[in-house]
């Protein structure tokens, strides 16, 4: 692992971000070999103090301008290959995450084996998926399809060549950083592995409704500036997903109550279209070897969803027509 670097990003992660860190130490049995740097947003804890006591390189980023993942991935990436020039993989970690055993020199071997690939991400999942039913969501929600892929999300294993041709993350980006960079990296016909392999545990620490909307709202900005940036390219990017979320989110509703008067009543038969799509959704799950308590769920959630993804994709209309700056939608709550 000579030719490899770790970057951790994390904001106000508290012993979400110590359970990071010593997973990577334990991972790497001489730390001093394997440079690794923990780029803080922020934070008002003890993060900083806690990363230095651990050997850990850290930077922490001014507030002069906006704090997000892209930027704080891109400033840590770019200090690496600055001090450790000959390195070949850089892997992103965000500090709410643990390394699994064994991860690093799999996906190692396997980019070590195809010149082709810029990325090789793994499973991330929940490290406890039964203490909310948001905790489940998020879990069920890494669970994607293996093989060749069109993104990756934070945590991954990237090979610096590819990282430089295409300038690395987009620093503007508040959220859906990830898949934005993929888009680039495909353009430059780099291409993006999942593995069947176990790569992270995440700690959501989602207690609270209030997160998860939140979570979803971000998600809806994603799909908006995805859209905006890329949805007129040959592949559409975002395009279908958007106009998904304002059907069922608006159109389906309003069209519903609208006309409920004029047809007595017959237009409210559309929200029958509800409870079909939660079906679908529900079956889809069980395709993918789902509990039919956590289908149920996921099937819920996902229609509920509909409406603060729209409001996000409105939130990201209205402050790009405002001419404002975009900050960070932030669903964790702080380590007390």
């Amino acid at each position: 692992m000579n030719n490899l670097g770790i970057v951790i990003i994390g904001r106000n992660e508290g012993e979400r971000l110590i359970s990071c860190l010593q997973s990577l130490i334990t991972e790497l049995t001489d730390i001093s070999k394997i440079p690794i740097v923990y780029v803080d947003s922020g934070s008002t804890d003890d993060s900083v103090k806690t990363a230095k006591s651990l050997g850990v390189q850290v930077i922490e980023l001014d507030s002069y301008r906006p704090f997000t993942a892209a930027r704080g991935r891109n400033t840590g990436f770019r200090f690496l290959i600055e001090q450790y020039p000959n390195l070949k993989y850089i892997q992103f970690i965000d500090g709410d995450c643990t390394i699994i055993s064994g991860w690093l020199e799999q996906a190692i071997n396997v980019l070590d084996n195809n010149k082709s690939l810029a990325i090789v991400c793994g499973r991330r999942a929940e490290k406890f998926p039964d203490a909310t039913p948001y905790n489940r969501l998020a879990d069920m929600e890494w669970n994607t399809p293996t093989g060749e892929t069109t993104a990756c999300g934070g945590d991954a294993l990237m090979r610096v060549q590819a990282l430089q041709e295409v300038n690395g993350f987009n620093d503007t980006l508040i959220c859906g950083e990830e898949p934005e960079m993929c888009v680039r990296l495909r353009r430059q016909n780099w291409k993006i592995l999942r593995l069947e392999a176990d790569m992270t545990l995440h700690d959501a620490a989602m207690t609270k409704f209030s997160q998860w909307w939140s979570r979803m709202v971000r998600s809806g900005w994603a799909t908006a500036e995805g859209r905006a940036m890329y949805g007129s390219s040959p592949e559409r990017y975002m395009v279908r997903q958007s106009l998904r979320n304002w059907l069922w989110g608006v159109f389906l509703p309003l069209i519903s109550l609208i006309f409920a008067w004029p047809t007595s009543g017959l237009s409210l038969l559309l929200l029958l279209g509800y409870p079909v799509l939660g079906w679908r959704i529900y079956k889809y799950r069980l395709s993918c070897g789902d509990l039919p308590s956590h289908a149920r769920l996921y099937a819920f959630f996902c229609v509920l969803g509909k409406l603060p993804e729209v409001m996000g994709q409105v939130k990201y209309g209205l402050i790009q027509w405002r001419g404002q700056q975009a900050t960070l939608i932030e669903y964790k709550l702080p380590v007390s």
